[in-house]
C-alpha cells in the first residue's frame, strides 16, 4: 500500500492539537465569564431589575471569546493537508503555539471578564456612577484575548515556511 503524505507524520498531530486547544481553552474562558457574570446579571435582577439589560454587557463579551478560538481553529485546520502540501514539524509547532497563544489568552480573558462582570454589575446595583469604569475594565480584559487572537493569526502563517517553501 503506497501513501503519498509528504512531511513528517506525527506533525498533523501538533496542528490539529492547537487548533483543539485554541477552541477549548477560549471557550472554556467564555463559559467561566458567562456564568460567572451571569450571577451578577441575576444578583442585579432581584435588586434593581430595570438595569438588568444594561448588565447584559459582561455575558456579550465574554461570549465573543469563543469567537476568537473558532478563528483560529477554522484558519489552523484549512491549513493542514499533508497531501496536498508537505506538512513539517515546524508547521505542527507553529499550529501549537499558535492554537495555544489564542486559547490561553481567551481563558484568561473569559476570568477577568467574569471576575470583573460579577463584581461590577452587583456595584452597578448600588452605584449606577461605576458602569463606564466597568465597560473600560471589562474593554482592557477582551483586548488581552485580541492580542492572543492577532499573535496566533501571525504565528499559524508562519507555518509552511519551514523548508523555503
Amino acid at each position: 500500500m503506497s501513501s503519498t503524505f509528504s512531511g513528517d507524520e506525527t506533525a498533523p498531530f501538533f496542528g490539529f492539537l492547537g487548533a483543539t486547544a485554541a477552541l477549548v481553552f477560549t471557550c472554556m474562558g467564555a463559559a467561566y465569564g458567562t456564568a460567572k457574570s451571569g450571577v451578577g446579571v441575576a444578583s442585579m435582577g432581584v435588586m434593581r431589575p430595570e438595569l438588568v439589560m444594561k448588565s447584559i454587557v459582561p455575558v456579550v463579551m465574554a461570549g465573543v471569546l469563543g469567537i476568537y478560538g473558532l478563528i483560529i481553529a477554522v484558519i489552523i485546520t484549512t491549513q493542514i493537508n499533508p497531501k496536498a502540501k508537505p506538512y513539517y514539524l515546524f508547521d505542527g509547532y507553529a499550529h501549537l503555539s499558535s492554537g495555544l497563544s489564542c486559547g490561553l489568552a481567551g481563558l484568561a480573558a473569559g476570568m477577568a471578564i467574569g471576575i470583573v462582570g460579577d463584581a461590577g454589575v452587583r456595584a452597578n446595583a448600588q452605584q449606577p456612577k461605576l458602569f463606564v469604569g466597568m465597560i473600560l475594565i471589562l474593554i482592557f480584559a477582551e483586548a488581552l484575548a485580541l492580542y492572543g487572537l492577532i499573535i496566533g493569526i501571525i504565528l499559524s502563517s508562519r507555518a509552511g515556511q519551514s523548508r523555503g517553501n
